[in-house]
């Protein structure tokens, strides 16, 4: 089978777009079949269609689709459909987006769109080969990822150096960061995670701005200086921190003093904490000292029960600040569980230590 990479925009691709039921969809100036017999139909939810126009109207890559094409010139759909429909179908204006349909857009925002330039991989072959290679695309999952798409949009010098610290088996990042990243080099994912770094998650930006830099320097030093900076300040490899965003915690602790010996012995002590059910949180939390990065334990529905009965149906803080709700008998389901003694002061979450507040005083204690 013999497979080329074109670059169709949207507006070749919904010229001569016709919706004819059971008969057919055909797009691409009448020569495309977007939904071959083979092809399932249209299960697009409203998320999902909204999805494909929000990354199409920001200029974010989609990911690559699949066209057959036939002896006699015309093509099919193998992957893409859903996509394919989901753009068609605005642009014909049989759906809106937060009441906007395509006719509603300004000029510019129309533009956006049928200007937008999909990647098309045309495979050509007989009928068998087609249906084999849709099989593979769409059961086997052989499908670019993000970064591999990027590197397809993107490519140039840069990528090609880039490539060479961050996108092979063994290659220099790997060797350097195996306990602290995860996934494999050579599926992007090392280099999908620099970029993330660097560019504090606008990794198309930094990409387009690097496309045509002849080396990729910039990059390879700033992950070798996140990783130094990582085996540093938390030398006991665990691993939990293959998971932890580094790069966010080097880009606003890196410069700043850390006392290494107190937040290793907290580590110690918190990886040990049972109310801590996400050990990975535990290297952010003892930097920001936000506990929404530990996920600590809720108390159980048979503790909450058991403390209501235990202050017949009244919250105490209510009575403490002598509310004209001290004396009122909440309903269970208008009340919410807090911890008496706070967990970051060494309150558990046990029962004795589980006490059910008003919401109105929960909110109160919560932003204290």
């Amino acid at each position: 089978m013999k497979i080329t990479l074109k670059e169709i925009k949207i507006k070749d691709i919904f010229d001569g777009y016709t919706d004819n039921g059971d008969e057919g969809i055909k797009g691409y100036h009448g020569l495309l079949n977007i939904r071959p017999s083979y092809q399932r139909e249209w299960i697009y939810g409203e998320k999902e269609r909204n999805a494909v126009i929000e990354t199409i109207s920001k200029g974010f890559p989609l990911n690559v689709m699949y066209w057959a094409k036939n002896l006699d010139g015309t093509y099919e759909i193998i992957d893409g459909q859903q996509r394919t429909l989901s753009f068609c179908k605005y642009l014909n204006n049989e759906f809106s987006i937060n009441d906007r349909a395509f006719f509603n857009l300004t000029q510019p925002e129309k533009e956006q769109i049928l200007d937008y330039v999909c990647l098309i991989y045309l495979c050509e072959g007989n009928e068998k080969e087609k249906l084999d290679w849709f099989r593979v695309i769409n059961i086997a999952g052989l499908k670019l990822n993000n970064q591999e798409l990027r590197n397809a949009t993107y490519h140039g010098p840069w990528l090609s150096d880039a490539k060479k610290y961050f996108s092979k088996s063994n290659c220099p990042a790997y060797n350097l960061a195996k306990n602290y990243v995860s996934g494999e080099a050579n599926r992007q994912l090392i280099l999908e995670t620099a970029l993330n770094w660097i560019s504090s998650g606008q990794i198309e930006s930094y990409m387009s701005k690097h496309q045509l830099d002849q080396n990729a320097n910039e990059l390879w030093l700033y992950f070798k200086s996140v990783i130094d900076w990582v085996q540093s300040t938390f030398p006991k490899v665990r691993k939990e921190m293959k998971t932890v965003n580094w790069g966010e915690l080097y880009n606003e602790f890196g410069k700043k003093y850390i006392d290494i010996n107190q937040v290793s012995n907290e580590i110690d002590r918190l990886m040990l904490d049972d109310d801590v059910t996400k050990k990975s949180g535990i290297y952010p939390y003892v930097l920001t000292r936000n506990e929404k990065f530990l996920n600590i334990r809720t108390f159980t529905e048979f503790q909450k029960s058991e403390a209501y009965e235990r202050q017949k149906g009244y919250c105490p803080l209510c009575k403490v600040k002598n509310k004209p709700t001290a004396n009122k008998q909440w309903g269970i389901d208008e009340m919410e569980a807090d911890h008496i003694k706070p967990w970051h002061l060494g309150g558990k979450t046990t029962a004795d230590n589980c006490q059910m507040l008003c919401r109105e005083c929960n909110r109160e204690k919560g932003g204290m």
